[in-house]
């Protein structure tokens, strides 16, 4: 089974910066749309970003935009989110997540494959 793996979560201050991964199965492509998830405690799964393999297009969610960016990697099985200027509530788990589509979506019914998780944690 597929499976996609996030890494690169940790803590860091807030106004700093964070780089997260994720690495999908050479399976994967330019036939899939990448995005990002994130949850905090209590709270339902929000969207972040999502990124076209065949366009590269992106979407990015309203809460984060102008701060996080989403890209790909040249193999186009891994994608990158760049945060900057992280809030304390930025603090959550964060989900890679995969959809055979090459459009971009911020519902997470449309994904099929999901990673574990990372953690993220911006202190004030």
């Amino acid at each position: 089974q597929l499976q996609l793996v996030e890494s690169g979560g940790g803590l860091v201050q807030a106004g700093g910066s964070l780089n997260i991964s994720c690495a999908a199965p050479t399976r994967t492509g330019s036939d899939y749309t990448m995005g990002w998830f994130r949850q905090s405690p209590g709270l339902e799964r929000e969207f972040v970003a999502s990124i076209s393999g065949s366009t590269l297009s992106t979407w990015i969610g309203d809460s984060v935009k102008g701060r996080f960016t989403i890209s790909r990697g040249n193999a186009k099985n891994t994608n990158y989110l760049q945060m900057i200027n992280l809030k304390p509530e930025d603090t959550a788990v964060y989900y890679c997540a995969a959809r055979r589509s090459r459009f971009t979506s911020s519902h997470e019914n449309d994904y099929d494959l999901w990673g574990r998780g990372t953690q993220v944690t911006v202190s004030s």
